[in-house]
């Protein structure tokens, strides 16, 4: 058996093709939506996504600007920096590019965000919405996987779900998202970590395997029951070498599964850019009233 592959890019493609009238009509309107973003320290992994997403950004006709801080920049200096972007009327969506240097607070950082800003669906008033299945901005990467599972067909409702990893960004939201009721969730839905010493036996009992741990080659070809939908989430990097959670040789036991580089990786970018158009509506709603 040998795995149908599911690329991400055809999932963002659709996204971003339902996301251009969107933004057209925006600045039919008057108000073109624009994304900020903050980068601190010179990690060159961390400025080749930023600039990715500033060329997806300026291909889409966003406005917006990008905020360079130092290496040794304090908390205080990146929380201005959040903080004038918050009083910014051109920006709608705000991105704080993690990882940030090790001395600096992330969290408390975040915090600070304006959370109708919060392009990545991380700040602590969105990740209590999604609990609470209340509207607003949703983790990129869980709202990626969620979207590409629809566009392929993969029925989640009333399904076995694993999700191997319970990290704030993606194992515990997405945990969320796909047992909320609502299309492209209603999925039974357990979350087993390393810390589960069998662990194993989930992914073999489950429909659907989401590897989310962020361990390299976690998940292999004996955890997984033959013909089962298996999503590659979690990644870790050694210098600019991505390692996957999910091992490649998985693909030839697997029904469905994502592939090693280009799954969900695209749909994340593309719910970034989601999360800043509804943003951008949002306000100029806010504006009309």
């Amino acid at each position: 058996m040998t795995a149908v592959m599911m690329p991400g890019k055809p999932v963002a493609d659709a996204v971003f093709a339902d996301l251009e009238p969107r933004i057209a009509a925006l600045r039919a309107g008057g108000r073109n939506p624009g994304l900020g973003t903050i980068l601190v320290g010179d990690d060159s992994a961390s400025a080749g996504y930023i600039r990715m997403k500033q060329e997806r950004a300026a291909e889409l006709g966003f406005g917006g600007r990008h905020v360079q801080l130092p290496q040794q920049a304090t908390q205080s200096d990146l929380v201005a920096a959040i903080r004038d972007f918050n009083t910014d009327d051109t920006v709608d969506g705000v991105l704080i590019q993690h990882p940030i240097p090790g001395h600096l607070d992330y969290e408390a950082a975040l915090a600070e965000l304006d959370p109708d800003k919060d392009v990545d669906g991380a700040h602590p008033m969105n990740m209590g919405r999604l609990a609470l299945g209340m509207e607003g901005p949703l983790p990129c990467t869980p709202a990626g996987i969620e979207a590409l599972l629809q566009h392929y067909g993969i029925e989640v409702a009333g399904r076995n779900v694993a999700i191997l990893g319970r990290g704030f960004t993606l194992g515990r939201p997405l945990s969320m998202l796909l047992s909320l009721k609502r299309p492209g969730g209603n999925a039974a839905v357990t979350v087993v970590h390393t810390g589960v010493p069998n662990w194993p036996d989930y992914t073999r009992a489950a429909d659907i395997v989401i590897a989310a741990a962020g361990v390299p080659g976690i998940l292999r070809p004996e955890h997984i029951t033959p013909g089962r939908v298996v999503v590659g989430g979690g990644v870790r990097y050694e210098g600019r070498r991505l390692l996957p959670d999910v091992d490649e040789a998985c693909n030839e036991v697997a029904g469905w599964i994502t592939p090693r580089i280009g799954g969900v990786g695209p749909t994340t970018i593309a719910m970034l850019f989601r999360n800043a158009v509804e943003a951008a509506e949002r306000r100029a709603r806010n504006v009309q009233v």
